[in-house]
């Protein structure tokens, strides 16, 4: 219980260089923000103005070995709410939380939106649209799903993010020599029928259960396509008054309510299926989306994700409402690529609506913002075939997430 007479102090998880937005905020606010990282981020880009403490340790500790460095570090430090502040780091500060009696998402709630089998069992039961799917348990329900389902299908690890370490298995014979290779591992993947279509994200915000705030974007190329086959990374944001983002709007307030948020940010994708036109949810996470998006969401709306989740954990954490700030009504879309060059120059680049341009290391990326969608709509499709010919490299995908 937090001491009314102390500022609170937000531990801060991440194994990976991002929230830098969170932690500004949270320190605005008025918490003690502690930051525990990996050794090799110790020197990396964080705000160390805004932090009380910046700890490292070594990578891939044990779950078990984070909680004793914490519970450690709980000695002499209050800790009154623990934030992951990547996906990858979910499931330890649940378990954190869990250990410590620590309000936020337990571990239970946690699988709602990091364990892809169970988000798509809560989403089923209450009636959200699904692409068929099976655990990966019993091989005589594996048979029955394979030959009740027609193919291609998906099998994708049930608790890695993006489109990592998913394969596609075009036959029945294909699947068993996988899952043997798989040996023990195979329980921690799930089946589901492949459906060809658009891939499209929510990014969310929610309050005491209530979707306060719904941007529906449109990827180009899937996600999973960029991974395993490179490529050009891009997003826009939809017309707000297309019956697209109507329809993604009202399935992503269903899908949030069916997994139980209470109050947080989320990034949900969808896919909508050339054959009927419907859309099928694929997969949730409480955190804010990679690959720049939350700077495409403030562009056109005018709050930022990172910021927003720190407001939320803090009103949260002080008894205090939250309330979204005004928003603007523009629109926003990126383009991004890894880059053959060390230092691409996009200078060429210049209609007026780039607004800013991605200074990384072989990466060249652009954000753009308009008054209209369908702007945005022309200069990512033109930008997409330049960003191809003038800097797209490929290297292989990852097997596992890296930093």
């Amino acid at each position: 219980m937090t001491d009314t007479h102390r500022d609170p102090t937000i531990l801060c998880i991440s194994t990976y260089e991002k929230g830098q937005r969170f932690l500004k905020e949270a320190a605005r606010l008025g918490a003690n923000v502690i930051l525990l990282t990996v050794d090799k981020l110790e020197h990396a880009d964080w705000p160390r103005e805004s932090l009380t403490k910046l700890i490292t340790m070594p990578e891939n500790l044990t779950p078990a070995q984070v909680l004793n460095t914490v519970t450690f570090l709980a000695r002499t430090n209050h800790i009154d709410r623990i934030v992951a502040l990547d996906e990858f780091d979910l499931e330890v500060a649940a378990l954190l939380r869990e250990h410590m009696r620590l309000p936020g998402m337990g571990e239970s709630l946690n699988r709602n939106f990091r364990d892809k089998l169970a988000m798509r069992v809560s989403a089923k039961q209450k009636g959200v649209p699904v692409p068929e799917f099976t655990g990966v348990f019993n091989y005589d329900d594996l048979h029955s799903f394979l030959r009740d389902v027609p193919g291609p299908w998906l099998l994708k690890p049930r608790t890695n993010a993006s489109a990592i370490g998913i394969r596609k298995i075009e036959s029945q014979d294909d699947l068993w020599p996988i899952l043997d290779q798989l040996g023990d591992l195979q329980s921690h993947y799930v089946l589901e029928r492949f459906v060809p279509g658009e891939i499209f994200h929510v990014e969310g915000v929610t309050w005491k259960g209530k979707v306060l705030f719904g941007a529906p974007y449109r990827y180009g190329k899937p996600p999973m396509q960029t991974m395993h086959q490179g490529g050009i990374f891009s997003t826009r944001a939809l017309n707000r008054e297309s019956i697209d983002a109507l329809s993604l709007n009202a399935i992503h307030k269903q899908v949030i309510e069916s997994l139980g948020l209470i109050s947080g940010v989320t990034h949900t994708e969808f896919i909508k299926s050339d054959a009927d036109g419907s859309f099928y949810f694929l997969e949730t996470a409480a955190r804010v989306g990679g690959a720049h998006i939350a700077d495409v969401v403030e562009l056109a709306s005018g709050i930022n994700p990172w910021v927003e989740w720190a407001r939320l954990e803090l009103a949260t954490l002080l008894g205090m409402e939250y309330t979204l700030p005004n928003l603007t009504y523009q629109y926003a879309g990126s383009v991004i690529c890894l880059a053959r060059q060390e230092h691409p120059d996009t200078s060429s680049y210049d209609a007026p609506e780039v607004v800013h341009r991605l200074e990384r290391h072989h990466h060249a990326g652009l954000i753009l913002r308009a008054d209209a969608a369908d702007r945005i709509e022309t200069l990512i499709a033109e930008y997409t075939d330049r960003f191809l010919e003038d800097f797209c490299a490929v290297v292989p995908p990852p097997d596992k997430p890296t930093a």
